[in-house]
């Protein structure tokens, strides 16, 4: 059995539009078109693939459908750069990063990338925690994640730590914690009740570092900021304290717009993770990766 490469793209484009209609579009042909195109590669496989939901969605079958779609794009484009063509197809890669990378060093890597390939970048920001997931759901074919085993088909590599501090205005030390600095018996209970600063619901880094100083996570009052600069500039408004990444903390910490709490910095190991489809471009994009993240991370222990 041979599956259609523009059967399989017409899969991915529908569930990368979430509609028929938006998917048809992209691909210039009519809604009808494309809904008789995925009922042929149904019928040839005898599965069904696509969820009718809004968005579409794909069933187990249809993600590995958009996974072989997205591998052949980036094939064929390997296979005419290597050719020495001149039409040289632009592919779209899918990553999956966390926001803080994101806004600090990811973006100078991928455009050295884009620089010398002809490939554009489709970025899938969420929690370094569950970006893997994105790549098993095949979503995504590379991920900036913190989960260190390899997804089933995917090679890894390690990236560095990212160091988190626990930061604060002055003035909002001053408002919020004891005069002696939290060194009386009561410790770090001013932390229960002093406003923090938290990315999203999914933002385990301030609860790790409460849990740390014996302070029950759930207690104190949070602003919920879910941009990263945003967030930064929270915490240097005084808003709260909030964990702030170095590269985002450390020029505020040297002129003492910024202090640390006390406790333990956080570091975070992050690895990149691909396909692992033997791919030119994908590779130049794990070495321009790992070559920036390694100059701008942590070494990790």
């Amino acid at each position: 059995m041979r599956i259609s490469l523009d059967l399989a793209q017409t899969i991915a484009a529908v569930v990368d539009d979430g509609t028929f209609e938006a998917a048809a579009r992209r691909l210039r042909v009519t809604p009808s078109a494309v809904s008789q195109r995925v009922r042929a590669l149904e019928q040839q496989l005898g599965r069904v693939l696509l969820v009718r939901s809004k968005p579409v969605r794909p069933t187990e079958a249809g993600a590995t459908i958009v996974r072989l779609a997205r591998q052949l794009v980036v094939l064929e484009h390997d296979a005419v750069a290597a050719l020495g063509l001149d039409d040289s197809p632009t592919s779209t890669l899918a990553v999956a990063v966390n926001a803080d990378s994101l806004a600090t060093w990811l973006l100078p890597a991928l455009a050295d990338v884009a620089r010398s390939h002809a490939v554009v970048f489709d970025l899938h920001r969420d929690d370094q925690d569950r970006t893997a997931k994105l790549l098993e759901s095949g979503d995504v074919m590379a991920a900036v994640t913190s989960r260190a085993d390899p997804v089933a088909g995917c090679s890894t590599r390690l990236l560095g730590a990212m160091r988190y501090e626990a930061v604060a205005t002055p003035a909002y030390l001053a408002r919020h914690r004891p005069s002696d600095g939290g060194d009386s018996a009561a410790g770090d209970d001013w932390l229960r009740d002093a406003p923090l600063v938290q990315f999203d619901r999914n933002d385990e880094l301030q609860h790790l570092y409460l849990r740390g100083r014996g302070v029950d996570p759930v207690a104190p009052p949070r602003h919920v900021i879910p941009a990263t600069h945003e967030f930064a500039i929270a915490v240097h408004l005084g808003l709260g304290w909030g964990m702030l990444p170095e590269a985002q903390s450390a020029v505020a910490l040297a002129s003492g717009a910024l202090v640390r709490l006390d406790g333990e910095a956080i570091d975070v190991p992050l690895y990149w993770q691909q396909w692992n489809f033997g791919s030119p471009v994908m590779n130049a994009v794990a070495d321009a990766v790992v070559t920036t993240a390694r100059r701008s991370l942590r070494p990790s222990v």
